[in-house]
């Protein structure tokens, strides 16, 4: 018996053998190497299957094929946010509206850093077949210490049943069976486990060891709170959040817990860092863990800091952008994550100000900043294979920009057309979100 879908699939990738050469173009190809003009990109189905000047494009390529002559305009891969949150706690119109804007500004994928997830799990599957319009979706299944399941953040993402008792969010203590415990948390098809806070340096460790034992990459803070950085780092996780966090190092004490964090020990930074984060950063570049950086939210704690002097900033985007210049000199790669959301009045998605930020505060190249916001951006969801470089066999995800965003990063506003999955989507037809559907009236 026929099964008919049940919901239109406006936006689905289109079948294989349907063509689009993508042609007269200058291709930043998402590898940090040099930008080639002239270039052409073909498209069958969803996967790119040809990267070639424009004057060697074949007639085979060319028969029947959908050609849009780009006329000079620049083609990068994909975007990828590395941190956002898209249900806690679930909101299905407020996350479809936000995801929307993700795309419509060139992010065909985001790293969901634990939400609820079984509705993450539902809007993952509406955007893979073409439901709606949003960036793919990759997701982690969140552990920490027990004391830490009184946030309302848990609560939230576990309504309706115990926070800390499912398997999306767990409490794990030393009586934990971690093997049954990691084995749970993939059965919520979660590409990750993200180590969050309350937990010592031994179970940190523990986790990590049981994770890559059973093959699914683990995503940490960079201080788990009382596990200190140098816990953290030994441990071996895959992708490290929040600069600032590895600040802590460097002070007398680290908080022991995230509910008790206090601000970092800003004097222990001059302009370029402190020897103790140097050496953690050293100590990352060896063991290959992503940094993702952040820098965004400390744009947010500088926001929040002027407007209540009398509330002590946590960290500040000054000293974040040290750090970020200190561990990209270690050889640190950074991913781009945001861990936020613009105000509905902005029409373009957060990630254009983490690069912004990052460019501009941190000092990275654009060329490095476009690489960390595709190659290194799969790497940290652990999708190299399909995404992040514009080449053949990899999903055709690509940008296309009326301007070059290696003259000015801010370029990246640009933005005529995003094709995700080979579905094109033109920034005409994107409309500007309201308040409502933002809930930025709450």
């Amino acid at each position: 018996m026929a099964v008919e879908a049940a919901t239109p699939v406006p936006f689905a990738a289109p079948a294989k053998g349907t063509r689009t050469v993508y042609r007269n173009a200058a291709l930043i190809d998402g590898t940090g190497g040099p930008m080639r003009r002239g270039m052409a990109v073909v498209v069958d189905g969803d996967r790119i299957v040809e990267v070639v000047g424009d004057r060697d494009i074949s007639g085979a390529s060319l028969a029947n094929a959908n050609v849009i002559d780009l006329k000079g305009q620049y083609i990068l891969p994909g975007l990828i946010d590395s941190h956002v949150h898209v249900a806690t706690p679930p909101d299905r119109v407020r996350a479809e509206a936000v995801l929307r804007r993700n795309l419509y500004g060139g992010v065909t994928a985001v790293r969901d850093m634990a939400d609820d997830l079984r509705s993450v799990a539902e809007i993952t599957r509406a955007s893979l077949v073409g439901e709606i319009a949003a960036p793919d979706l990759f997701y982690a299944a969140l552990m920490a210490g027990p004391s830490f399941f009184d946030d309302k953040r848990t609560i939230a993402a576990a309504m309706g049943t115990t926070p800390g008792k499912v398997p999306w969010m767990q409490s794990i203590d030393e009586t934990t069976d971690l093997r049954t415990a990691v084995t749970l948390a993939r059965g919520t098809y979660a590409s990750a486990i993200k180590a969050y806070a309350n937990m010592p340096g031994e179970r940190v460790a523990a986790i990590v060891a049981e994770a890559h034992r059973q093959g699914i990459p683990v995503w940490a803070h960079g201080a788990i709170f009382p596990a200190t950085p140098a816990e953290v780092i030994a441990a071996g996780p895959d992708v490290i959040s929040h600069v600032c966090y590895l600040a802590y190092q460097a002070s007398d004490a680290v908080p022991g817990s995230y509910q008790k964090r206090v601000p970092v020990a800003f004097d222990r930074f001059g302009k370029q860092g402190s020897p103790v984060t140097a050496d953690l950063f050293k100590q990352m570049a060896a063991k290959g863990i992503i940094l993702d950086a952040t820098g965004r939210v400390y744009l947010d704690y500088d926001a929040r800091a002027k407007a209540h002097p009398e509330k002590p900033a946590l960290c500040t985007a000054d000293l974040a952008a040290r750090l970020i210049q200190q561990a990209r000199k270690a050889g640190v790669e950074i991913s781009t994550g945001t861990d936020g959301t613009a105000d509905a009045s902005d029409p373009w998605p957060e990630l254009h100000d983490e690069l912004v930020y990052l460019v501009e505060q941190a000092k990275m190249p654009a060329a490095a900043v476009i690489r960390s916001a595709t190659l290194i951006g799969a790497r940290a969801a652990g999708q190299e294979k399909d995404m992040g470089t514009v080449e053949p066999g990899k999903l055709a995800n690509l940008v296309i920009l009326s301007k070059n965003p290696l003259e000015n990063i801010r370029n990246i506003d640009s933005i005529t057309i995003t094709v995700k999955r080979g579905h094109a989507f033109p920034r005409g037809d994107f409309k500007l979100l309201t308040k409502d559907e933002l809930g930025d009236d709450e």
